[in-house]
């Protein structure tokens, strides 16, 4: 090859390389790593809908830069999890991170601390997350929500005596202490305080002792995952006729999973930040453009992925297509917006997420189960964070 050859070869060699490398500068990559498998992979698969939902409403382009979604597995293992945000971190050089478990959240808040990486937490519930990384914001919920309001509203109708069981594991522990002290304090009394593992729970035992214990309300928290399952097992123990009022957060009558729990569900009481029988607009809206992607009904773990995309997407906007960790955190911390779910923000102080939680319940309307709510409490912060 002759000396011009191989200069003209060099040329377009080092021209390709650049136009690699300014196609990667235009690029902002956004890792999400989310329980696709496992037990929990229901959730995660919720979450993703809807953030894909948003992208392909809004586009994945701005201001000239292509959005490009990195999904990971977690295998509903917080082990796993942790190592696949390092990766994604380090090896991917990821912009932002999608946060899913509190497992591998809690582990991963000193190398997103470090790296300077926006993480818009999706999933995890549990309060003490946000507060181990400056760089998070969260845009799903916290239990402590719609547990203390919940344990006010069930004193207020004289239902002084309850047994709580929950999951064992942070958000169901979480969700078991804001009940209970708010309970107790409200003048209640915890007959007895149950809790079940996370895998592969038999609720038929607990159950007996809760129909033993003779409560007048049962406080539960268990995934949404295993929501059908409790149900089936409540009905099986008589518990559905005890006269037992069936009391929880939202994912205990999870609106993708009411539908296979049956008429058991009919009257249970549940505070929460969304439904998909929400009267709005824009819910409406929502609902019918996820059912016609995913082929089955939106819930809360969608419209937090939903509502995660657009707290990315605006704050984006706002730093003109920059993706600077510590701009795009603070565009994203004092942001307000009317979600499907009604009016939210993301506090500027905490990062925490601060909407309305509605007081619920089970109805049977035109032959489907729906949360029905009945009761608003307006602009709900974590009451853990407020008390600080």
């Amino acid at each position: 090859m002759s000396k011009g050859s191989l200069l003209r070869t060099a040329i377009l060699v080092l021209s390709a390389a650049a136009a690699g490398s300014a196609c990667a500068q235009d690029a902002i990559k956004i890792g999400m790593v989310m329980p696709m498998t496992g037990p929990l992979a229901a959730a995660g698969q919720q979450v993703l809908a809807g953030a894909r939902l948003y992208l392909k409403q809004h586009g994945d382009t701005i201001d000239g830069k292509k959005i490009e979604l990195i999904i990971r597995d977690d295998a509903s293992s917080g082990e796993t999890g942790k190592r696949l945000i390092q990766e994604l971190i380090v090896n991917e050089k990821v912009d932002i991170v999608g946060g899913g478990l509190t497992a591998e959240l809690f582990p991963s808040a000193g190398l997103i601390t470090e790296t300077q990486k926006p993480t818009v937490i999706m999933l995890s519930s549990t309060t003490a997350v946000v507060e181990k990384s400056p760089f998070f914001v969260r845009t799903s919920c916290t239990l402590a929500q719609s547990s203390a309001i919940l344990a006010d509203w069930t004193m207020k109708k004289g239902l002084a005596k309850a047994v709580t069981l929950v999951t064992e594991f942070a958000p169901g522990l979480e969700a078991e202490a804001t009940f209970t002290n708010n309970y107790k304090a409200a003048g209640g009394q915890i007959a007895e305080a149950i809790r079940v593992p996370l895998r592969n729970p038999d609720f038929a035992p607990f159950l007996q002792r809760v129909k033993e214990a003779g409560p007048q309300a049962l406080f539960v928290f268990v995934p949404s995952t295993q929501a059908a399952t409790f149900a089936k097992q409540f009905v099986e123990r008589g518990l559905d006729k005890a006269g037992i009022t069936l009391i929880g957060p939202g994912d205990l009558t999870d609106d993708e999973a009411l539908p296979n729990m049956g008429d058991a569900m009919v009257g249970a009481v549940t505070a929460h930040f969304y439904s998909a029988a929400h009267a709005s607009v824009l819910n409406a809206a929502f609902t019918d453009a996820y059912r016609k992607q995913v082929k089955d009904g939106a819930n809360f773990m969608a419209v937090s992925g939903y509502d995660g995309m657009h707290a990315i997407y605006e704050a984006l906007k706002k730093t003109g297509g920059s993706a600077d960790g510590k701009a795009l955190i603070a565009a994203m911390r004092g942001m307000t917006w009317e979600s499907p779910r009604g009016p939210m923000s993301i506090d500027r102080n905490t990062g925490e997420v601060v909407h309305n939680i509605y007081i619920r319940k089970v109805e049977k309307i035109g032959g489907e189960l729906r949360n029905v709510e009945f009761e608003t409490f307006n602009n709900v912060s974590d009451p853990r964070v407020a008390a600080r």
